[in-house]
């Protein structure tokens, strides 16, 4: 069987299944390629110049590296002028970036975090771009922050690019997940898994474990189990993994299951969570729900929060069913 590219599977959907537009499959393929010149960025490593902060901070009020800015602009620069897009959100701009007057517009709005994990960068860990794809509101010509707040369960399509010891973009368009692996040889990204399903049980965990003391009560409890192995009330032993890059941990556990949690805590209370709601939650919970998975911020589904801000910031919880359930339980018992 010849290897199918990416090109040819978004085509093959819209011929089966109707379910794409050519502007969503134009859209997806733009975003693709634009991830693998970040690839090729984050590969070169100190011999492109690119390591390092920037000297800069974004509108979270985080150092920005220098791949994070120049990551920004390789999706900027990509997405703007091919007619498919009605305006553009990234985690490193403050507000939404308007698609040029000179450039036809579409009906779709993208939002993403050009290279999240970017912490990582300088001691070679994984990182990666995490996307999401909306429908602008009908009427509406010049999207600003209102259009974009939106629901995750409005998500048109969502998908991440993973810059590891081989580049994989995983991709959802609300029927199943779908991985593809760059062939470095070729530029071109070949499908390499169909149908991807997370088990529902586990015994992996990954959470940061230095922020234990500021967590709440459910979270404590949970944990307390999971660490109490085969002695304790789950009578089996859990391993932790934790890699602080949300791509690296989430891709872990769509290849063989567990848990991730960036809980709210007595340290980010104030922020309402870590992690950001349109860029990191929404998108990652659509991939992880629609590979059997569930993604909850403690109390309700993730995909249900509605916006307030276009940088709102949310607990996370995501990935097997049942542990996701068990630790939700918990809040709600408190609740």
């Amino acid at each position: 069987m010849n290897p199918i590219s990416l090109s040819q599977f978004l085509i093959e959907e819209q011929r089966a299944k109707g379910q794409i537009d050519a502007d969503l499959r134009r859209l997806i393929k733009v975003v693709a390629s634009a991830c693998k010149r970040i690839s090729i960025a984050v590969s070169k490593g100190a011999l492109g110049g690119v390591l390092g902060n920037l000297g800069t901070t974004n509108v979270q009020g985080e150092a920005q590296k220098k791949l994070d800015v120049l990551s920004n602009e390789i999706l900027l620069q990509a997405n703007e002028w091919g007619g498919h897009l009605a305006a553009i959100a990234s985690e490193e701009m403050d507000d939404p970036h308007p698609i040029p007057h000179r450039y036809p517009k579409g009906e779709f709005l993208l939002v993403f975090d050009p290279l999240d994990g970017s912490s990582n960068i300088d001691v070679n860990v994984s990182v990666g771009t995490i996307f999401s794809v909306l429908r602008c509101p009908e009427g509406v010509k010049e999207p600003d922050e209102k259009a974009f707040l939106q629901p995750g369960t409005r998500q048109v399509a969502a998908g991440y690019a993973v810059y590891g010891p081989s580049t994989q973009l995983v991709l959802t368009l609300g029927d199943g997940v779908t991985v593809f692996t760059l062939d470095r040889e070729q530029g071109v990204f070949i499908l390499t898994e169909r149908g991807v399903s997370i088990p529902e049980q586990t015994s992996e965990f990954a959470i940061n474990m230095s922020n234990q003391r500021h967590w709440e009560a459910p979270v404590q409890r949970y944990i307390g189990e999971l660490l109490a192995g085969k002695t304790g009330p789950r009578g089996r032993d859990f391993n932790m993994r934790w890699v602080a890059s949300m791509v690296a941990d989430v891709h872990r556990i769509l290849t063989r299951g567990g848990v991730f949690m960036y809980p709210v805590d007595a340290k980010c209370a104030p922020k309402g969570g870590r992690l950001r709601l349109m860029y990191e939650a929404n998108p990652m919970a659509m991939i992880v729900e629609q590979a059997g998975g569930a993604a909850t911020d403690g109390r309700q589904r993730i995909m249900e929060v509605q916006p307030h801000t276009l940088h709102q910031r949310v607990p996370v919880i995501l990935g097997s069913t049942e542990e996701v359930q068990r630790v939700t339980a918990y809040h709600l018992e408190q609740s």
